[in-house]
């Protein structure tokens, strides 16, 4: 998979997780694509990444986490 307007390429291998980490430093949508020629489907596996900033990401993660416990409790 690479995301162009980020810097980003992460191969895949069968069988296996693979992760990145990676800083963004603005918000928006990002759209990349599958980068190599893997199958039938190669043209149908896009990715869209959405950096959203922090402090909006801080109340969204809270919010998750108080509705959480609030199932919880009852």
């Amino acid at each position: 998979w690479t995301v162009p307007a980020l810097g980003v390429k992460v191969d895949g291998t069968p069988g296996r997780l693979n992760q990145i980490n990676f800083l963004m430093n603005r918000p928006g949508l990002f759209y990349g694509q599958c980068s190599e020629i893997c199958g039938a489907n190669h043209s149908f596996m896009p990715i869209v990444i959405e950096s959203i900033p922090v402090d909006h990401f801080i109340k969204w993660i809270t919010n998750s986490v108080n509705s959480s416990l609030d199932d919880w409790k009852q």
